[in-house]
């Protein structure tokens, strides 16, 4: 049950978000260019906004959006876990399914802090890809 539950409200987030896209992107003027698009950096205009075309562009781009996201799940988690915690009435399977939902939430946290650590040393200071800072 529990696990219906989740897929439910991220399934509402995905239709929130879907829905707000849709809306910025009537919002954007297609013919417009992209004010910082150079010859090194070439971008092109789209519902997101001005998106870099090139690898190390486009990825220095995405990556402050994904851990941004990863961030905001695991915070909504341990919300939703301290509130199953504090509805619980004492019982203890479900302080034990709360304190686990905390547990991985946490976890999931520390995974992706750690992630990009491990994309750092392995893109720049192991393999030297250049353009990735």
């Amino acid at each position: 049950m529990k696990g219906r539950r989740l897929v439910v409200v991220l399934a509402m987030i995905g239709v929130v978000m879907s829905q707000f896209g849709v809306i910025k992107a009537l919002a954007v003027d297609p013919s417009a260019g992209c004010s910082g698009s150079t010859a090194t950096n070439p971008m092109i205009n789209t519902a997101l906004g001005c998106v870099p075309v090139t690898v190390s562009g486009f990825m220095t781009w995405l990556l402050p959006f994904v851990f941004g996201i990863a961030g905001g799940i695991s915070f909504l988690l341990m919300v939703y876990g301290f509130i199953l915690m504090s509805t619980s009435g004492g019982d203890p399977k479900a302080v034990q399914g709360a304190q686990e939902t905390v547990t991985s939430a946490i976890t999931g946290l520390l995974v992706s802090i750690f992630a990009i650590f491990i994309l750092r040393l392995i893109t720049v200071n192991i393999l030297h890809i250049p353009g990735i800072n």
